[in-house]
């Protein structure tokens, strides 16, 4: 592995790929992992974020520079930041920004792949050069994520929405949606919220992420007997709609569900609006590796209200497991609704119970809508995704013509 402070060989087809999450596990890490490994094959790579989880997802040859601790980690843990998430964030992401474009600043480029947040001032840069600049934006629209967190944070917590993004970050992000020339999104629902939001969609690109379809797959189920077992991975935030099926369950019954749920809290709010909602149900909570729950599951259920895939959701119907989610999941547009699972309105408290009602009084039918569920992951995996971003990346650089 080469570090920062061995300079990169100058190559007429280097390019920059940019990101903040470390390549690995997670959804941010998935998406950095994947772009690693599609543009490492058709452009020399000079990386700029930290190290991948694994040392086998950095590709050979890739150049890799390491930024330096830009922000202290105890500045969360320590001081009232751990309450203000969203500044915490801002500050690192910019920081990380700052020295991203000063190293960018000292060497020449034409190509750039940058991932939201952290791609402000090299996407400046890349204009005054004349550079053309991808932007990955994972989610849909940041504005809409802002303003539902904020409505979900009275209703829920009383308090106004501290977290992440905020306003400053929503800002941030805009202007990087206005310099980039091509924005790559997960899903039609990305886009057009984007679109509805006045971003340009001839500069917009739908390229679903890569499920592992190889590592994410069903095993034997016990049989579908006692309390209908239940699964939800993703981060106990408000966006994800944790909340909404903590009141479903408990609303149709705790005796008739076991909830297994995998994933961090992400504020002190949300940790208590756990505890509290957690009361009297059957629930098991741990972050960590969520396979070995989506095996033991017979429903995966993600109320989110704003996600612009959700990769949980194609790892779930990869293992076997139809899947409850919202009309504001991008991978919604893998479900047949009746076939696969249910497509839901966000929000909406009545529709989740009425189909977790549906899902117990039809039990019977969820091991076939289970196999439809893989079926379909396993198609739309080879024919949509795999090796599609390489394509328009390839195609908007016009690597063809060097």
């Amino acid at each position: 592995m080469r570090l920062a402070h061995n300079p990169p060989d100058r190559h007429q087809k280097t390019a920059i790929l940019a990101y903040g999450a470390p390549p690995g596990p997670g959804g941010l890490g998935h998406f950095a992992a994947e772009t690693m490994a599609s543009l490492s094959g058709i452009v020399d790579l000079s990386i700029y974020g930290p190290r991948p989880a694994r040392a086998e997802l950095l590709p050979s040859g890739a150049v890799l520079n390491v930024p330096p601790t830009l922000v202290a980690p105890w500045r969360r843990r320590l001081t009232w930041l751990r309450y203000f998430t969203g500044a915490f964030q801002h500050e690192v992401d910019s920081r990380l920004g700052t020295w991203l474009a000063a190293e960018l600043r000292a060497r020449e480029w034409e190509r750039g792949y940058f991932f939201t947040q952290i791609a402000r001032e090299s996407l400046v840069l890349a204009r005054s050069r004349g550079a053309s600049t991808f932007l990955d934006n994972p989610n849909g629209h940041i504005r809409d994520f802002r303003e539902s967190l904020c409505s979900e944070s009275e209703r829920w917590t009383g308090w106004r929405f501290l977290g992440h993004p905020s306003e400053s970050m929503v800002r941030r992000v805009e202007h990087e949606y206005h310099l980039a020339d091509r924005i790559r999104v997960s899903s039609h629902w990305a886009k057009r919220r984007m679109v509805h939001r006045g971003v340009d969609a001839a500069k917009i690109v739908v390229v679903p992420p890569i499920v592992d379809v190889n590592r994410f797959t069903p095993r034997e189920r016990g049989p579908a007997t006692g309390p209908l077992r239940l699964v939800f991975v993703g981060s106990i935030s408000l966006g994800k709609g944790f909340q909404y099926l903590l009141r479903a369950i408990a609303r149709l019954g705790a005796r008739h569900f076991q909830l297994e749920m995998v994933g961090a809290t992400g504020d002190p709010w949300c940790r208590r609006l756990l505890e509290r909602l957690t009361i009297g149900l059957n629930v098991v909570h741990a972050p960590g590796d969520p396979l070995s729950a989506y095996q033991r599951g017979e429903l995966f259920v993600l109320p989110t209200l704003h996600d612009g895939f959700g990769l949980v959701v194609g790892e779930a119907m990869a293992c076997g497991l139809p899947v409850v989610t919202t009309d504001s999941c991008g991978a919604a547009e893998w479900i047949v609704p009746g076939d696969s699972g249910w497509v839901l309105p966000a929000g909406d408290e009545e529709a989740l119970v009425a189909a977790l009602e549906g899902a117990l009084t039809g039990r019977r039918a969820l091991e076939q809508m289970g196999m439809v569920a893989r079926r379909t992951a396993e198609r739309l995996n080879d024919e949509i995704c795999r090796g599609r971003l390489a394509r328009c990346v390839a195609e908007q650089w016009r690597l063809s013509e060097i």
